[in-house]
C-alpha cells in the first residue's frame, strides 16, 4: 500500500462493500477490507486499484477480538475512516430462534463493531481526528416480526454508535450511525430476496452518501444519516 489515508470497510463483500471501496479510492484513500474468508478480495481489488488506490484484504473473524486486533493492527497508524457494515441477518419466529442464532448475529453485528472500534481508536485519539460509521438498516429504529435477533442487534449498535459520538466527539473522532431503510441491491441481496423491481438502494449511492459524511465540517456533522430508496416516500 502507499502512504494514503486508509478506509477500513469491516464485513467486506460484493455489493455496498465493493462500492465503499472504489468510492473511497477515488477519494484519494488506500482501502483495507476486513472479513472473515476474503473471498471477494481479488474482485475488490481490481477494482480499487482500477479507481486509483491500493488494497489490502484482511482477514479475522469480527466476534474475536484477538484476531480483529492483529488483523487492524499494521495499518491501525493510518486508518482515517472505518466504516462497519457486518451483519448476519436471521429472520425467523422468535420461538424458533436459537439462543445460539441470537448471539451469532450479536456477535457478528455488534461485538464485531466494538472489536473494530477499540483497534483503531487509540491511533485516531493521538491524531486528533478520525470517523467510524456504522451501518444500521430499517431494523435499527423500527422492528418487524421474525426479525427479533436482528432488530436487537442493529437496535444495540445505534446505542453504540450515540455512545461513541457523545464521548469520542470532543476528541475530534466522528461516529455516525447510517439507517439503511431499504433493500440494497447488490448480489447477497438478490440472493436471499430474488431479483428486484428497481426500487432498491443503488451501492453506490450509498457509498458516496458515506463519504459526503466523511468529508462534513466538524460544525455540520451528522450523528445520524437516514438513507432509503427513492422510490419511498417519506
Amino acid at each position: 500500500m502507499t502512504d494514503r489515508p486508509v478506509t477500513l470497510i469491516a464485513g467486506i463483500g460484493e455489493g455496498l462493500g465493493a462500492s465503499l471501496a472504489t468510492t473511497f479510492a477515488g477519494a484519494g484513500y488506500d482501502v483495507a477490507g476486513l472479513s472473515r474468508s476474503g473471498r471477494s478480495a481479488a474482485t475488490i481489488e481490481a477494482q480499487v486499484r482500477a479507481a486509483g488506490g491500493s488494497y489490502r484484504p484482511l482477514t479475522a473473524d469480527l466476534g474475536v477480538e484477538a484476531e480483529v486486533a492483529a488483523a487492524v493492527a499494521p495499518l491501525a497508524a493510518r486508518i482515517e475512516v472505518v466504516v462497519h457494515t457486518a451483519h448476519r441477518l436471521v429472520v425467523k419466529p422468535f420461538a424458533d430462534t436459537a439462543p445460539a442464532e441470537f448471539e451469532a448475529v450479536w456477535r457478528t453485528g455488534l461485538l464485531g463493531a466494538v472489536h473494530v472500534a477499540r483497534a483503531v481508536l487509540p491511533a485516531m485519539l493521538a491524531r486528533g481526528h478520525g470517523t467510524i460509521v456504522l451501518a444500521g438498516a430499517t431494523a435499527s429504529v423500527r422492528a418487524g416480526a421474525r426479525f427479533a435477533a436482528f432488530a436487537s442487534t442493529k437496535f444495540a449498535l445505534r446505542g453504540l454508535a450515540q455512545s461513541l459520538a457523545r464521548e469520542y466527539g470532543p476528541a475530534g473522532i466522528h461516529v455516525a450511525h447510517l439507517v439503511l431503510d431499504g433493500l440494497i441491491d447488490e448480489p447477497q441481496t438478490a440472493a436471499r430476496f430474488g431479483p428486484g423491481d428497481g426500487g432498491r438502494m443503488d451501492p453506490g449511492a450509498v457509498a458516496t452518501a458515506c463519504l459526503g459524511l466523511v468529508r462534513q465540517h466538524p460544525s455540520a456533522w451528522t450523528q445520524e444519516l437516514d438513507l432509503r430508496p427513492s422510490t419511498e416516500k417519506f
